[in-house]
């Protein structure tokens, strides 16, 4: 089995969760971060346990703590002996309607899903450049594709920049041993959203199971679910904003 260690922040709940259990059923050496420790641990545990299992490491980690970021993530790739992938992941949806008096969390927002993301690829670019290898892992949302209203207008903003901020850096390491990969989740039910109306939306373990097959494929950008949204995604990018207004 080739060797594949993989870093994943935002591993304890949700989507991230789902990814490092899905790449430790692969064989996949994790270093796994989060804010609540506790989780981690939990989870290390338990994958650790398994029979012929790979490494798990853990860290506590606040992405938004860009210092604690930049000394994090190289500590890990020296335990690990490097890093093959690195998955940025973790992100929050508690946006607000921009005016509503409640600026704080749409800032957070903005910060956690874009600010933060940055700094976790400075520190996984600089660890792939030193190596001359690597692939880096942005997940975004279909909520990339357009401007979205209420509550979700800084979220789809936040995501959209991270999405062109992907297609710079893939620009930028072309014909380098280096690969970056945008991926962009539908409508994934976890117990982050639950509740939440979603159309053609899936289980968790179908979302995850296709996140992690797009992302083995390395290719620039993927849905995952590839149906429907690899029709809805370009789709909604060419729909009049009435019928997005509609539909969102």
């Amino acid at each position: 089995m080739v060797r594949v260690r993989t870093l994943i922040t935002g591993a304890s709940s949700g989507l991230g969760e789902g990814m490092a259990r899905e790449f430790a059923d692969r064989g996949h050496e994790l270093a796994l971060v989060a804010r609540r420790a506790d989780r981690l641990e939990t989870l290390a545990t338990e994958l650790s346990a398994r029979p012929g299992a790979s490494p798990v490491l853990t860290a506590e980690l606040d992405v938004t703590d860009d210092a604690t970021v930049a000394r994090v993530f190289p500590e890990l790739a020296r335990k690990l002996g490097g890093l093959d992938r690195v998955i940025v992941n973790a992100g929050i949806g508690d946006g607000r309607k921009v005016g509503s008096g409640k600026p704080e969390a749409n800032l957070r927002t903005a910060r956690t899903n874009f600010v933060a993301a940055i700094a976790q690829a400075e520190a996984a670019m600089e660890i792939f450049r030193a190596q001359g290898s690597g692939h880096l892992v942005l997940i975004t949302s279909v909520a990339a594709d357009r401007g979205l209203r209420g509550a979700q207008t800084v979220y789809a903003a936040a995501k959209a920049g991270l999405s062109t901020f992907a297609e710079g850096l893939r620009s930028d390491v072309h014909g380098t041993g280096i690969v970056v990969t945008e991926i962009a989740p539908g409508y994934i039910r976890t117990d982050l959203n639950e509740g939440m109306t979603m159309p053609f939306g899936v289980d968790a373990a179908t979302g995850v199971r296709a996140m992690v097959d797009a992302i083995e494929r390395r290719p620039a950008h993927a849905y995952a679910p590839r149906w429907p949204w690899s029709v809805l995604g370009p789709a909604l990018r060419l729909m009049p904003m009435p019928l997005v207004r509609a539909l969102t």
